[in-house]
């Protein structure tokens, strides 16, 4: 009796989280804005800034240090003068390893440094062209169709942003102080 009881509960509160869950989610949702809409006084450029800023592109692809983001190198990937040669041995039950400016990240995949997304002609994407970043992050490609995004680069979850958000994102990109880095390549497993 007692374990039929216990089952019986159970079945209950799942019930009513089957019920008040999705009339919960409907009514968040909608109240989120719309994602591929600027309000009229809202430009290009700042509606790119407020997606930098919300999936916080600073927190890989701007080199910490003291464990914060340093804005004086914003958004230049890995730094060009830290070297490194080979992933760290990691304690049994670890897959993953992150230098300490947040930029390089070791796993099984291998070593991968985050890119500069500066204006810079020669080691940023200045060169790149509006579709060749909407590309890059819609299809998981560097450069729009060449290799693999690697992790921890989110690129599918972002890759769900409308044409129009990449755009804009890539129109704050263009606005920002290029800075000179060139960043290395990965360190792909097995190669």
């Amino acid at each position: 009796m007692r374990v039929f009881n216990r089952c019986y509960r159970m079945v209950l509160l799942l019930a009513g989280v089957a019920v008040v869950a999705p009339a919960a989610f409907s009514a968040a949702g909608s109240q989120a804005p719309a994602s591929g809409s600027a309000s009229p006084a809202q430009s290009a450029v700042e509606r790119g800034k407020y997606f930098v800023l919300v999936q916080d592109c600073n927190g890989c692809h701007t080199p910490f240090k003291n464990g914060e983001p340093d804005m004086t190198r914003m958004l230049s990937g890995h730094p060009q003068d830290i070297t490194i040669t080979a992933a760290p041995k990691l304690p049994p039950g670890w897959a993953v390893s992150i230098s300490d400016t947040n930029t390089a990240w070791s796993g099984p995949w291998g070593i991968s440094f985050t890119t500069n997304l500066t204006p810079d002609r020669d080691t940023g994407i200045g060169g790149w062209t509006e579709d060749m970043f909407v590309k890059t992050i819609r299809n998981g490609k560097h450069l729009g169709g060449g290799r693999g995004l690697l992790p921890p680069m989110p690129w599918k979850m972002y890759g769900n942003l409308t044409d129009a958000d990449l755009k804009a994102v890539y129109a704050y990109l263009k606005t920002i102080p290029a800075i000179r880095n060139k960043v290395p390549s990965p360190m792909l497993a097995g190669k």
